[in-house]
């Protein structure tokens, strides 16, 4: 059996225009012409309903920032973090809408550690549905370098820069992971 469903501004149709709703989704069609006072029926089977955009994963960005420590010795910034999940963490956030994810991991890094960030390279992207307890976030973590100090601003309650064998643990999210893989691919190392 062949489906024929076209394409237009509301979405996917069956023949005669009868909107094809992914199962637990309304589309807009659906909810057109309806009188939600007087449909108390409808108003139950909508709020149980969520839309499609909702069960979509959230873009992030993640950056592990390698700078001189006072003492002389490389390290990488971590932040603590303000909001839950709390704890410390890689310096990243949520990418905007229009921005490209390396505008948006030196937009996040500058609100976050008032660094500039140079020689930036992507090291890999993360999509484990559960890296994030909150909901689910695809990050692309990138590395680069930094001259300065930092400061915590924006979410970041605190700032510091570690060395790896010193830094705190566990980190917030999968930014252990992250950490070890970074370790992996630029050091041939393992961050024991």
């Amino acid at each position: 059996m062949q489906l024929s469903c076209q394409w237009n501004k509301a979405g996917f149709t069956e023949p005669g225009g009868v909107p094809v709703s992914q199962k637990g989704q309304v589309s807009a069609r659906e909810t057109q012409g309806i009188d939600h006072k007087e449909s108390g029926a409808y108003d139950e089977r909508v709020k149980k309903r969520k839309p499609a955009w909702s069960k979509k994963p959230f873009p992030t960005v993640d950056v592990i920032i390698e700078i001189e420590r006072e003492d002389g010795r490389p390290g990488i910034v971590l932040i603590e973090r303000k909001n839950p999940p709390f704890g410390w963490a890689l310096p990243g956030g949520f990418v905007e809408y229009g921005e490209s994810l390396e505008q948006a991991v030196a937009r996040e890094a500058k609100e976050e550690t008032s660094l500039d960030l140079e020689n930036l390279e992507q090291l890999h992207t993360y999509s484990d549905p559960g890296r994030d307890p909150r909901f689910h976030t695809i990050t692309t973590v990138y590395t680069a370098t930094a001259k300065g100090r930092p400061q915590a601003k924006d979410d970041a309650k605190n700032i510091a820069v570690f060395t790896i064998e010193d830094r705190p643990r566990p980190l917030a999210f999968d930014h252990d992971r992250i950490i070890e893989d970074y370790l992996r691919k630029k050091h041939g190392r393992s961050a024991a």
